[in-house]
């Protein structure tokens, strides 16, 4: 049902992935120039992706296994963000690139959390319907 705690979380993870990137600047450049991930092609279509999968999830209320998958398929989307970020800012040498870290590199991490906390609430339900199944 829509009324669940882990829409909640779906709906604040898609909120991370789908508004924040336009708040908060993944680096500033040594020229002092603030980089968002609507600048990355790549970066913005898989934050957009992120927040697609989220929003379907809520949708998917009916079937929860798909939904899980969809947690699950989300959750590691975000780790593979998380190391296209941690390789930008570590591969590049001396201050060419990345100047200054901005707080939207730990935007995939907040989104994590809450898509684990969504799984986990949706695990819950799974066995509470299937504890239910044996009682009749």
């Amino acid at each position: 049902m829509l009324q669940r705690i882990q829409t909640i979380y779906l709906l604040i993870a898609a909120g991370v992935s789908a508004g924040l990137i336009f708040v908060f600047e993944l680096w500033m450049t040594s020229d002092g120039v603030k980089v968002f991930a609507t600048d990355i092609n790549y970066v913005f279509a898989a934050f957009l992706t992120s927040a697609f999968l989220s929003v379907v999830a809520i949708f998917r209320y009916k079937n929860r296994k798909s939904q899980f998958v969809l947690g699950r398929l989300n959750i590691i989307l975000n780790f593979f963000l998380i190391g296209f970020f941690v390789y930008q800012s570590l591969s590049v040498s001396g201050e060419t690139a990345v100047s200054e870290k901005g707080i939207g590199m730990l935007l995939p991490i907040v989104s994590i959390v809450f898509l684990a906390l969504a799984n986990k609430a949706i695990k819950k339900d799974e066995d509470l319907v299937k504890s239910v199944d044996r009682l009749r």
